[in-house]
């Protein structure tokens, strides 16, 4: 068996794990995507902090973001077979599931202090993967660190949002 970038499966199985983990990320995006269609202006009308970033900046944060958290999956995954890649890919999965409601419950829907505690609970199950990942293999843990403090941030500005709303 050869091993495809010095991880635990072969290339195939290295390519397959990446076309998965990509297109389950690029589904958790597009989710996202449609909710946030208007979120723009939506932002813009709210009361928020000054230290909120400018509407412009979510994209290009959430793209590096979406490809740091593709890759921590696929280096997860490929670290190799067993209980701890079960565990790991399950947390993982949640997370993302997480992430891809949070925009349609604060934008589409309004409801912001739901979607407050949505984000508090992604931020642990973020933290466990990026715990899980690490002992399978520490660049994928370190892959969701940013990840991680910028679901932090995010938590931050939900709170403010619906202290000044």
């Amino acid at each position: 068996m050869t091993n495809a970038w010095r991880l635990g499966c072969t290339r195939g199985q290295a390519i397959t794990a990446a076309a998965l983990f990509a297109a389950a990320v690029a589904v958790t995006a597009a989710v996202g995507s449609v909710a946030a269609a208007s979120s723009a202006e939506q932002y813009a009308l709210l009361q928020r902090p000054g230290w909120a970033p400018p509407p412009w900046l979510f994209g290009p944060v959430w793209t590096i973001l979406y490809v740091l958290i593709a890759f921590a999956g696929w280096r997860a995954w490929c670290a190799g077979p067993g209980t701890s890649r079960r565990t790991s890919t399950s947390w993982y999965a949640l997370g993302l599931v997480l992430n891809a409601l949070w925009t349609p419950l604060f934008f589409a829907a309004e409801l912001w202090t739901l979607a407050l505690l949505e984000i508090i609970l992604l931020d642990v199950v973020v933290a466990v993967t990026a715990v899980l990942f690490w002992r399978r293999d520490r660049l994928a843990g370190a892959l969701l660190v940013p990840y991680l403090v910028w679901t932090m941030f995010a938590t931050v500005l939900n709170g403010a949002i619906v202290a000044l709303n």
